[in-house]
């Protein structure tokens, strides 16, 4: 019983690390990491039962809501770390408002409950571009948002993220799959340096052992600059699909979004969000993380040989 307890006391000392998007994409294979390291998690949801991650016993879930600034205060007392993994842009038209209103409750929350640094995924993109689609200039929006609350925040910006379940990843996946012939628009040639989602995972993670320090913002990618062609080509080329690619000039985010959610699980709202920011380059201009992370991210071919051999063994498991 005495031992019980002090492993109790030992687990109430470690430091707590919230977790919102514990639901998602990246933040459900997050959880998994880090609760084989051992780490103290509590993570906040709209809907606990949605957290389909198997939890450690440590591993604390809360309710709550980025929208609901009272829940925030609630989920953030005693953390130290926080991780902002969410993005409202399959909730509401009107996700940039959303996504502003989100970040800064969550900014001022932290900074009120004395977290020490929040760490956010954000995506790559030219600021400085008047053409910058909504999706990208919205991701880049709540990361300066974060930065200005006071905390020290940590922003990993990335293009595409290879791996089973990603959204721009299935996207992909379901045209070479579904579609022999694809007539493409012009955003195809435009040139994108994607990252294998076990590359993310570990740049998140090693965020929370970097020393105190300002706030920074670090490009990630991996070595291999491609078109979104060249994406589709090679997914097909593993999969042992040929297939035809034909440029067009005319297809607009319109268009191309109705014509993403005929033949993807995409809604044509999000799906049309997408498009538009494909029409973006999305290239690792600064390289310094690199020089600050002990990560060397895999290149094209590896990253999605390591995606198809996940999706069979999911296949399997089911």
């Amino acid at each position: 019983m005495e031992s019980n307890i002090q492993q109790e006391n030992l687990e109430q000392e470690r430091p707590l690390v919230l977790l919102t998007g514990a639901t998602g994409y990246i933040g459900s294979r997050l959880l998994l990491r880090l609760q084989q390291r051992n780490v103290r998690v509590r993570c906040l949801a709209r809907k606990p039962d949605s957290v389909r991650t198997k939890l450690a016993k440590w591993t604390e879930i809360v309710k709550g809501d980025v929208l609901d600034r009272a829940s925030l205060d609630t989920a953030l007392a005693g953390v130290r770390t926080a991780y902002y993994l969410v993005h409202l842009m399959a909730s509401s038209a009107d996700f940039e408002k959303q996504d502003r209103e989100a970040a800064e409750n969550f900014g001022a929350a932290a900074k009120e409950a004395g977290v020490q640094r929040i760490i956010f995924m954000g995506g790559l993109g030219e600021e400085t571009d008047p053409k910058l689609s909504s999706h990208l200039r919205s991701r880049h929006e709540v990361g300066r948002i974060l930065r200005d609350s006071g905390v020290e925040t940590i922003e990993f910006r990335a293009s595409v993220v290879i791996g089973n379940g990603s959204l721009s990843y299935n996207l992909i996946r379901s045209l070479t799959d579904r579609l022999p012939v694809m007539i493409c628009p012009r955003w195809l040639a435009t040139p994108t340096q994607p990252i294998a989602v076990n590359d993310v995972l570990a740049y998140l993670l090693a965020a929370l052992d970097l020393p105190p320090g300002q706030s920074q913002v670090y490009e990630i990618g991996s070595s291999d600059v491609v078109s979104y062609g060249q994406l589709i080509q090679e997914y097909a080329r593993q999969r042992g699909l040929r297939r035809w690619l034909i440029s067009v000039p005319f297809l607009t985010p319109y268009l191309s979004g109705l014509w993403l959610a005929l033949v993807t699980p995409a809604t044509y709202e999000v799906g049309r969000h997408l498009i538009e920011g494909l029409k973006n380059p999305t290239v690792v201009r600064d390289k310094k993380a690199l020089q600050v992370f002990n990560i060397h991210p895999v290149g094209i071919k590896e990253a999605m040989r390591q995606s198809l051999e996940d999706a069979e063994q999911t296949e399997v498991q089911r």
